[in-house]
């Protein structure tokens, strides 16, 4: 059965539910909602004809931890509705309850919780949806290097990390101790790139279009293949990449996100805080840019999901 943190978990905390009713009763609008630190103003209400009397905003549950979950509330200003949390809106909205609310929730905003992890039916018997592969864009070394070669696919990558292209720089990286000195060789001698999306040049302003792809960068990990397997196991997530780190201790993981009329810097905030909460893990908060650079090593046991071959 679904419970409400599961559905918390994959909407920033019920933001995206305000976000997605919003944008369902008033198409017309181009942004229904701007979202600053926890606090996401004054939106057009639907239960007082569309003014701007709909207070939405993120509260922690526990204010006095630093990392906390949190959960969304609404103020209407017109008092026509009472206030309250982000399921007792959709209660009144959608005008269901308790577990049919939480599964319509599940299946209305796509978030496939519960689903099994398509990345196990690889039977060659077993009939594949046609999928539009994500794209993103490739740069080849060094990092000073801003200009795309190319557009790529997550199947390009996975040949890329499986073939002979980084073998030789793969294996001279792990050998250099200095940290200093092995972040300067990898900068010079390693191809990257932009998994967020397609840009012009690398760097935020540049960008032509999302891919609803999340690399998430988990470096100096106590244990690599452990958390590989674990990560391959996730519930909330699946997986459509993953590899090793081009020094060999970390994990670059990428995995699809919706963003629901959020910001990609919010989106990787609640992933992280989600990777904190299940499996103690810190992502590098250097990657919150959408533009972030992936160096792309050699890894022979690098996974692909099969629907993305």
């Amino acid at each position: 059965m679904l419970n409400r943190a599961d559905i918390l978990r994959k909407t920033l905390y019920g933001t995206g539910i305000y976000s997605h009713i919003l944008k369902e009763r008033f198409p017309e609008d181009e942004v229904v909602m701007r979202v600053v630190g926890r606090d996401c103003g004054n939106c057009r209400n639907p239960f007082d004809d569309g003014k701007l009397t709909l207070h939405i905003f993120r509260e922690k549950l526990h204010p006095e931890e630093k990392l906390s979950d949190e959960l969304c509330y609404h103020h209407d200003l017109s008092g026509t509705i009472p206030d309250g949390d982000c399921f007792e809106f959709a209660e009144r909205y959608y005008g269901l309850h308790d577990q049919e609310l939480l599964e319509f929730l599940n299946k209305e905003l796509l978030l496939h919780i519960g689903e099994e992890n398509r990345q196990y039916s690889n039977s060659p018997e077993t009939e594949r949806p046609e999928i539009q592969l994500p794209a993103f864009s490739f740069f080849r070394m060094p990092i000073s290097n801003t200009a795309p070669l190319k557009t790529v696919t997550p199947l390009d990558v996975y040949n890329y990390l499986i073939g002979p292209y980084a073998k030789e720089q793969t294996e001279h990286l792990r050998t250099i101790t200095e940290r200093k000195e092995a972040r300067a060789y990898k900068a010079k001698n390693f191809s990257y790139v932009t998994f967020s999306g397609e840009f012009t040049k690398r760097e935020d302003a540049a960008l032509v279009r999302l891919s609803n792809l999340l690399g998430v960068d988990l470096d100096h990990l106590d244990n690599v293949e452990e958390t590989f397997q674990a990560l391959l196991k996730d519930r909330y997530f699946n997986t459509v990449l993953l590899f090793r780190s081009p020094s060999g201790d970390g994990l670059k993981w990428v995995i699809p996100i919706e963003y629901n009329g959020h910001s990609h810097a919010e989106v990787f905030d609640a992933v992280a805080n989600y990777l904190r909460i299940a499996y103690g893990l810190r992502m590098d908060q250097s990657c919150k840019d959408v533009s972030r650079a992936c160096f792309l090593p050699y890894d022979p046991q690098a996974y692909i999901n099969p629907n993305f071959k």
